[in-house]
């Protein structure tokens, strides 16, 4: 295991200054936003695959400090029911998945996406419940005649770019937002598809994160280490559904909180990804609204770092 960083926290900091700041702090791997949601504050995925230079530059500062990318991330919505804003997010994604194959990443990170309830809608629609019975019929519409097809079609693009594992963030307001959702797109379209696991997205919907970590297994193929506080007095009087602005955290029933100070279980996470085998990037997301990004970010590292475990899973060293 080894620790990486999602890019975002850098924010109005280069990415040889970002690279310094993590290796000052024993860090060798960033997570690398390249479009979508993540943004392009340190690469552009649709400038990079036009320009050799400038990927030679990429990597070249990379290996001045002896830093490694860990996953392109490109998070966004390519079944969106705008078609512009899904062109847009599809080019991010299809530019990713070159970018990778250019500079020999092997894995790309983002959403499932999510369509509208059906085909004249403009705005994505996510199904919490199974009535009214037009619910089951949207869930129908958006599984079967958009998010299977189109990533059928995605995953055979990635794979022609040398992508091996798309990691799909499990994320409430996308249809992939739990294991089960995860596991049937999987089995839909292929094993590229894989889990990023964030506990974060998962601790407010009331999953266990050791249950989830046994349950995925060998679909982990990424793993983002942030962490929930669940305000129990807010979720008693309205319930763990809550559209407040991540800002309001006295009143939300729960808010992101950097590594440690959520209600995550950390040495038993760490513990469970060794048993089920993932030995591989544990990338750090800061989005503590308590906190300001480089102090969160400094607080993470030196929570985690002595918890990750370096060991091989079930040696008998003292037997």
């Amino acid at each position: 295991m080894q620790l990486s960083v999602v890019n975002g926290v850098f924010g109005g900091m280069t990415l040889e200054e970002s690279l310094k700041f993590l290796t000052d702090n024993g860090v060798y791997q960033l997570e690398l936003g390249v479009g979508g949601y993540p943004g392009t504050i340190h690469a552009d995925a649709k400038k990079l695959i036009k320009d050799e230079g400038a990927r030679k530059r990429l990597l070249d500062t990379f290996a001045k400090y002896n830093c490694t990318i860990s996953a392109l991330s490109v998070h966004g919505n390519c079944v969106h029911p705008n078609k512009e804003i899904a062109q847009s997010f599809e080019e991010d994604f299809r530019s990713a998945c070159i970018l990778a194959g250019q500079i020999g990443v092997k894995r790309i990170v983002t959403f499932s996406g999510c369509p509208g309830g059906d085909s004249k809608a403009q705005q994505p629609n996510w199904v919490t419940c199974a009535w009214p019975p037009e619910y089951l019929d949207i869930l129908e519409y958006q599984w079967n005649e958009v998010l299977i097809p189109y990533w059928k079609k995605a995953v055979a693009f990635a794979k022609e770019q040398g992508v091996e594992k798309i990691a799909l963030e499990m994320h409430p307001g996308f249809c992939v937002y739990n294991p089960e959702t995860l596991f049937k797109l999987r089995n839909a379209v292929g094993d590229t598809i894989g889990a990023n696991l964030d506990p974060s997205h998962l601790l407010w919907q009331g999953m266990d994160i050791i249950d989830v970590i046994y349950e995925l297994g060998d679909a982990i193929y990424y793993f983002h280490a942030k962490d929930t506080e669940m305000n129990k007095r807010n979720v008693r009087k309205n319930g763990v559904l809550d559209s407040k602005h991540y800002g309001n955290l006295k009143e939300r029933s729960w808010s992101f909180r950097t590594i440690g100070y959520g209600d995550g279980e950390w040495k038993k996470i760490i513990s469970a990804l060794k048993v089920v085998g993932y030995d591989d990037s544990v990338s750090i997301e800061h989005e503590d609204a308590l906190m300001l990004p480089l102090e969160g970010l400094s607080k993470a590292i030196a929570y985690l770092k002595p918890l990750l475990i370096e060991g091989t899973a079930g040696e008998m060293w003292w037997a």
